[in-house]
Order: structure tokens, then C-alpha cells, then sequence
């Protein structure tokens, strides 16, 4: 099969190469899915699961990219709750060969049906981005309603998750971002924005939820705005700057089918948008995962047209 490899850590991204790989079988409780698309986030080289296994042993020449939407073509033995041609979407394992390619193996409970009215690139961009923004917004953060939120990074395809799903349930939303990102954080529904570049976040007073997807000083100046009994929740590594009167907590985003079918029945109705940016072709895929120009908005890897 054809899939995309990484050798070599330093190269990062540059390092990809499209190439021939065998194609995977099925393990205990797997499935194979032919993967129609897939999505990919551009720090997955600097996270170790892509280059060692749970022992820490090497495990290059690996394939990235961990959120997929394809076809189920084989089940492993004991398999149960899928069946062959059907469609799924979801979060594969972050130390197993990834969805870069044009087939996976991926463990049955990690995946949910995709409707057959969803595209598959729409489905491909909404495991990370959707189930990071839930279980921050909800598992972590507690959110409730009528409880204001500091999303940092609001016009990316996380924080455009987060603002929709916080707006969903009764939150204020400020967002956050770089100049050129405020009328798409508003477009998602933020109601107010705060220029990174040119604002003081001190200004906007008292929070009860930071969502910060951004890490360093701009974390630090986020945790003395958190109220009494407030959360900043940080999903970029250990929180650096933790809240006087409140909690800090930062999270790995795990897989659930249960949250996944809440997240795509959203976009069914209507409720929540998607933020694609480019679209390539698997032959494509190491020129568009190597951008000339400041991402915008999630990269799809169309695998099957």
C-alpha cells in the first residue's frame, strides 16, 4: 500500500516521504479500514509515540497522522460492534502506525460509525479537534452554563470547536489569536476577541474557563484572570502557571465513540462547523504538510477521491 513514512526525528515534517509499506493486519479486537481521509496534526513529530513504542524501543519507519474516515474491509478475530463496509470515523493509537496511508489497523472501541450523509474529509477532521474541545470544555473544565471562556487560539481547527461547543451549551466566549484571526474567530461564534498582537489580556478582567492551546507567557498572563473556583485547561503540556484560586489541569485527548457520535450528529444538524483548510491527495500529502505559509484551519488528506 501506499503511505506516508518518517525515519529520521530531527527532519521532522521535511523528513516525510511517500512510499510502499506493507499493508496492515488485523490483531484481536481490531478492524482494517481502507481510509478514504485522513487527518493530521502538524506536532505530531515532536511527540515520542511517533518515533518508539510503549518500551521505548524504536519503532521507525512510522506513519503518522491519527484521525481517520474510511471503510471497514476486515475484522480482527473477536471483533465485535462493526462489520465490513461500514463507515467509520475516528482516533487511531498514537504509538501504532497511523492513517497516513491507504490502510490502517486501528482497534474496534476506537472508532464510531460516520453517517453516510458526512463526507469523509469532514469526518477526518473531527476527532482531534472535536473530542480535544469536549472533554476540555466538559470532562476537565466542568463548564457550565452561563460561565465565561478564554479560548487562545480560536481561530484554529481546536479552538473553533471549543467556541461553537462552549457557545452550544450557554457560555460567553472570548477568543483569542494573531491579527489576521479575529473575523474567522467571530464567524465561529466568539463575542469578543482579543488581538494577541496588539491587545493586553489583562483588560478583559475576570474568567472562569481558559481553554489555551497556546502555552508559554501567553498561559502565564492567563492564569491570574481565572476566578475564584475557575480552570485553566492547557492541552500543550504540563501547566507552567497555575490559577491562585482555582485548578489547572492538562490532558492527553483520548478516543470515545460516544462523544464522537455527539460530535458528528452536531455537525448533521447543523450545530457545528468543521475548520478545513487545505484538502490534498495522498500523493500530495508531503508538499501540503510542508506549507509555504501559516496554516489555516485543518489539513485533510483526501487518500481516496
Amino acid at each position: 500500500m501506499k503511505a506516508i513514512v518518517v525515519t529520521d526525528q530531527s527532519a521532522g515534517t521535511a523528513g516525510m516521504t511517500l512510499t510502499e509499506r506493507p499493508a496492515p493486519s488485523a490483531a484481536i479486537n481490531d478492524v482494517i479500514v481502507e481510509v478514504h481521509a485522513s487527518g493530521f496534526v502538524p506536532t505530531e513529530t515532536d511527540w515520542p509515540s511517533t518515533w518508539t513504542d510503549r518500551r521505548g524501543l524504536d519503532r521507525t519507519p512510522s506513519i503518522p497522522g491519527h484521525e481517520l474516515a474510511g471503510v471497514v474491509s476486515a475484522l480482527g478475530y473477536g471483533t465485535t460492534g462493526l462489520s465490513v463496509g461500514q463507515r467509520v470515523f475516528g482516533l487511531t493509537d498514537w504509538h501504532r502506525d497511523g492513517t497516513l496511508a491507504e490502510y490502517v489497523a486501528v482497534e474496534a472501541r476506537n472508532l464510531a460509525p460516520l453517517p453516510g450523509d458526512v463526507d469523509f474529509s469532514v469526518g477526518a477532521s473531527l476527532p482531534i479537534s472535536g473530542l480535544t474541545a469536549w472533554q476540555g470544555l466538559f470532562d476537565h473544565g466542568r463548564l457550565r452554563a452561563g460561565q465565561s471562556v478564554l479560548v487562545h487560539g480560536a481561530a484554529g481547527a481546536v479552538g473553533t470547536m471549543v467556541t461553537q461547543l462552549a457557545r452550544e451549551f450557554g457560555a460567553y466566549v472570548i477568543g483569542t489569536g494573531r491579527t489576521g484571526d479575529r473575523q474567522k474567530a467571530l464567524d465561529f461564534g466568539a463575542q469578543e476577541f482579543v488581538d494577541l498582537q496588539s491587545d493586553m489580556l489583562a483588560d478583559i478582567g475576570g474568567v472562569d474557563l481558559v481553554f489555551d492551546l497556546i502555552g508559554g507567557d501567553i498561559q502565564k498572563q492567563s492564569a491570574p484572570l481565572i476566578r475564584t473556583g475557575g480552570t485553566l485547561v492547557s492541552v500543550v503540556g504540563p501547566v507552567e502557571s497555575r490559577p491562585a484560586d482555582g485548578s489547572a489541569v492538562d490532558f492527553v485527548v483520548e478516543s470515545d465513540r460516544a462523544q464522537l457520535s455527539q460530535i458528528v450528529q452536531r455537525v448533521r444538524d447543523g450545530r457545528l462547523r468543521t475548520n478545513i483548510g487545505t484538502v490534498a491527495a495522498l500523493d500530495d500529502a508531503v508538499a501540503a504538510l510542508n506549507p509555504t505559509e501559516r496554516i489555516k484551519g485543518k489539513t485533510i488528506i483526501a487518500v481516496r477521491r
